[in-house]
């Protein structure tokens, strides 16, 4: 698997992040629309990213949270509830805001659903990715926050404290392309990241590298090669005879195909 970005399903969000994994070389790129931005190479990884520089009123209990994909539709609402938080600045004496925000949680809400279906043809796989915590843990926080991004789970009430989306893609409508890891049928072994978000209120706890680096592990899961079947059959005496045209893989959407063949013993052509 190798490249991890995308673009927000929310009109207009404060940040959009890209990372790019493979099993040889993981790379992440996340860029950011925020005044300040760091740039930083360590080997084979190299992210572009901004820093809140807002000390965090809060500090979590770090073994209260779970960080897994998400699948009910309870926890896909919470999810849409945060990214509305996080994506958008709203007035407080604006006219029905209320009514505005539950309009856009409804829209993230049913485009997530579908996106997770696989029900959207630009999307090969798609997984919500979210940090959760008990409510009991922060329940002094905001009632606002508390209330828009809870649901429950096994008979307890959790909230989603961060999120982030996991896309498997070519790439991503409107943004732009990865071009790693290259090679042919590259483009099939790439995911993008999108939507990630923290509640405002637990910035600073370390929860954006938590949901990124379990969104590395999906993808790695999802980084299944036909490597074990290609040495079965070279083991059983078959050899390397042609690959299929980068175009025909593309078009057919789909990993690049290989043929490789054995002759039969006693058996001669005429």
């Amino acid at each position: 698997m190798a490249l991890l970005s995308s673009t927000p399903p929310l009109p207009i969000p404060n940040r959009s992040w890209t990372c790019t994994t493979t099993p040889s070389s993981p790379t992440i790129s996340l860029p950011s629309a925020a005044r300040s931005r760091h740039r930083r190479r360590l080997g084979s990884i190299v992210a572009v990213c901004t820093d809140n520089q807002t000390i965090p009123p809060f500090t979590i209990d770090h073994s209260a949270v779970s960080v897994a994909e998400a699948f009910s539709e309870d926890q896909l609402w919470a999810t849409a509830s945060l990214r509305v938080r996080s994506f958008y600045d709203f007035k407080a004496a604006s006219f029905r805001i209320e009514d505005h925000k539950k309009h856009l949680a409804e829209r993230e809400f049913e485009a997530l659903k579908e996106r997770i279906a696989g029900k959207r043809e630009e999307f090969k796989r798609v997984s919500c990715i979210n940090a959760t915590v008990p409510l009991s843990q922060i329940s002094n926080l905001s009632e606002d926050f508390c209330s828009a991004c809870k649901f429950s789970h096994d008979g307890e009430e959790r909230v989603v404290i961060g999120s982030l989306d996991l896309n498997q893609c070519m790439r991503l409508p409107d943004e732009i392309a990865g071009r790693r890891p290259e090679g042919i049928g590259a483009d099939f072994a790439r995911a993008y990241l999108s939507n990630v978000c923290v509640a405002s209120e637990l910035h600073r706890n370390g929860l954006g590298y938590a949901v990124v680096a379990k969104s590395k592990l999906v993808a790695q899961e999802w980084a299944v090669d036909n490597e074990p079947a290609k040495k079965l059959y070279i083991k059983s005496g078959f050899t390397h005879e042609s690959d299929e045209p980068a175009w025909q893989a593309r078009f057919l959407d789909r990993p690049r195909r290989i043929l490789l063949w054995t002759g039969i013993p006693g058996v001669q052509l005429l």
